[in-house]
């Protein structure tokens, strides 16, 4: 084990609440191997089902010898691995093929599948924000009786809070791989959450651009770019209902058998910290809708007020142009043209009236 790795792992165990771990959007995404190589193997460990005590670390050829002890459990964890280590962990564990194929899908929609009645299938999407842009990963989860397998593709923090959580909780752990499921479904549902609040700093940032009559293309691209991912997000953590509905709304005669009806409160908690995240999407994306629609009618004004001012303006200046063009069409009889004091009456004229237009436009805020 690397030194890097050693201290990850105590400063987890060291500072880790009772509580479920929650999700640091700043931590260093430090993949947790224990090993290296052409077997991209996070963890292969063993559990007792009776105490939940963790018990040894394994290579992926003992798996075998390992399933057929009823007594213990198998927590196998993946990232990214290679055609290779998934036709031996395939092969290891009897995985259905179809699932397999699920599992590697880049765009692949979060869902349940069962395959008997002994194994359960989970997939959902993982979030990592950087530099307020939103990247997706892939999180996929094999349990069965006596094994758990949870495969990492794409953005991801480490799982390594998870395992000392579990560590630290073996009296859960004895319930066996469903409590591996629920917290990890967990911390990815819990890494939602500072995703959103995140943004909203980065909308309530915006504001003081909003409120601009001037227009700027980035500042209307930057808000649609935001909405467009908010939109994603949703579409992203919608299905992960479907999942929890799962375990929540089936009746104990209808459950596979792996799951056990004691574990239904912990998914219970965990839909209730994904509408958390639902909620807060929503009310951001109808919170960015009335920022843009603030912003071009703001836009308008400021357009409005220079077309008012154009107008004021214009007003103004036609009175000057309509007495020159009146005086300017050079008939041979405009008896007022050989007053003495003609041209200063004019002016005179002229002036005032420009000067009472002007007052008036500026009593009306038009100018």
């Amino acid at each position: 084990m690397s030194d890097l790795k050693y201290k990850e792992e105590q400063q987890a165990l060291s500072f880790m609440s009772p509580t479920m771990p929650v999700y640091d959007p700043d931590a260093e995404r430090v993949e947790d191997f224990e090993r290296s190589g052409i077997n991209e193997i996070v963890n292969c460990c063993v559990y007792s089902r009776k105490t939940g005590e963790f018990i040894e670390k394994i290579e992926l050829d003992e798996v075998s010898r390992t399933l057929s002890n009823k007594g213990q459990f198998i927590w196998l964890g993946l990232y990214d691995p290679s055609i290779e280590t998934i036709q031996a962990v395939q092969r290891a564990f009897d995985i259905h093929e179809l699932a397999l194929e699920d599992a590697f899908n880049e765009n692949q929609r979060a869902k349940i599948e069962t395959y008997g009645n002994d194994s359960l299938f989970v997939v959902v999407r993982t979030a990592y924000l950087a530099q307020n842009n939103i990247h997706y990963g892939t999180t996929s989860m094999f349990m069965g009786s006596n094994y758990i397998i949870t495969i990492r593709t794409g953005a991801s923090s480490s799982y390594a809070p998870v395992r000392a959580y579990c560590h630290r909780r073996p009296e859960k752990m004895s319930m066996g791989p469903v409590f591996v499921l629920h917290a990890v479904l967990d911390y990815v549902v819990d890494s939602y959450l500072p995703i959103t609040d995140s943004l909203g700093e980065y909308l309530r940032e915006q504001e003081r651009n909003i409120f601009s009559y001037k227009f700027s293309k980035e500042i209307l691209q930057s808000l649609y770019t935001l909405k467009s991912q908010l939109v994603h997000m949703r579409a992203v953590m919608m299905p992960v209902q479907d999942i929890c509905n799962f375990f929540i709304n089936h009746k104990k005669n209808e459950l596979v058998s792996v799951f056990p009806s004691i574990a239904k409160p912990y998914f219970r908690d965990v839909n209730d910290h994904l509408l958390r995240a639902i909620d807060a999407v929503n009310g951001l994306n109808e919170m960015l809708s009335v920022a843009m629609d603030t912003y071009m009618a703001m836009v308008n004004m400021g357009q409005n007020e220079v077309v008012r001012k154009l107008a004021a303006w214009a007003g103004i200046l036609a009175v000057p142009t309509a007495v020159a063009g009146i005086y300017g069409m050079n008939f041979d009889f405009m008896p007022e043209l050989h007053y003495q004091y003609s041209y200063f009456i004019v002016l005179g004229a002229i002036f005032l009236t420009c000067f009472i237009l002007y007052r008036q436009f500026r009593k009306s805020g038009w100018l």
